[in-house]
């Protein structure tokens, strides 16, 4: 089931999303789905209207959590030694941005990178789960691009400025619930070119792992995420590109790239 969340221009609603590549049409729902049970209104919305827009399918009510270095190749592109553990980093809920948002440079950086990952949303309140539970915590999994200030992570040391600026979290286009996160396909392509390829297959931690580590440093609420870490072939974004993230099983998040004079 892929859950969208949009707007017609007023407030944020959401919805099902069924039908054919360039045919979906939204199924309006009664209320949010991390909180209330899936019920459509009967109101129908063709995801081609005039006026509806995408949102990012989820705002993390408290929470977004990274981690580093989940790719051997993308630890070791960078010359890091692969983590015996997970590498968590923090990033604030303003970060997220939905399809079509633009990411907007900061100014304080010239080394802005695109990050392809599978995202897991949290449905249920979790602390100390284990691996065997952990998937049962999941409401469902979208796709996320971790867009990082690669000169200033490196001055800097910690991850707050390089990993938390405004709209340097892009979700979406949906939620996809009943996933199999073991083995998909994640990539990313900058103006049509393929940077990154890799499958969740090839993460150091998998899913069930990390919601369970997570869940021993942090209580996880509904709707917190966990960005589940990038493959290889991270590369700089300019002004002007269009940069797209593709998850197998839950389709493209495409957002613009633009620096503010």
């Amino acid at each position: 089931m892929r859950i969208a969340r949009f707007t017609t221009g007023g407030d944020p609603r959401y919805a099902v999303v069924e039908g054919e590549a360039g045919a979906e049409v939204l199924h309006v729902l009664t209320g949010d789905p991390i909180y209330t049970p899936v019920q459509k209104t009967g109101e129908q919305v063709p995801l081609s209207d005039d006026g509806m827009r995408l949102l990012a399918p989820v705002i993390p009510r408290s929470k977004i959590v990274g981690v580093g270095r989940n790719y051997v190749a993308h630890a070791r592109e960078h010359g890091n030694e692969v983590p015996t553990a997970p590498l968590l980093f923090l990033k604030p809920n303003t970060a997220v941005i939905g399809p079509d948002d633009p990411i907007v440079l900061p100014e304080y950086s010239q080394q802005v990178e695109h990050e392809a990952e599978l995202a897991v949303v949290i449905g249920r309140i979790t602390k100390n789960v284990s691996p065997e539970q952990a998937l049962h915590h999941v409401l469902g999994y979208t796709a996320a691009n971790d867009v990082t200030a690669r000169d200033i992570q490196r001055t800097d040391g910690q991850w707050t400025r390089a990993k938390g600026f405004d709209t340097s979290c892009p979700l979406g286009p949906w939620l996809v619930m009943g996933l199999d996160p073991d083995d998909l396909a994640v990539s990313a392509r900058v103006n049509g070119e393929t940077r990154q390829h890799a499958r969740t297959s090839d993460m150091v931690f998998d899913v069930p792992f990390l919601v369970s580590y997570i869940s021993e440093v942090f209580t996880l609420l509904p709707g917190d995420v966990i960005l589940t870490g990038t493959p290889a072939g991270v590369g700089r974004l300019e002004h002007a590109d269009r940069v797209e993230v593709e998850v197998e099983g839950i389709g493209v998040l495409m957002n613009p790239v633009v620096r503010r004079s």
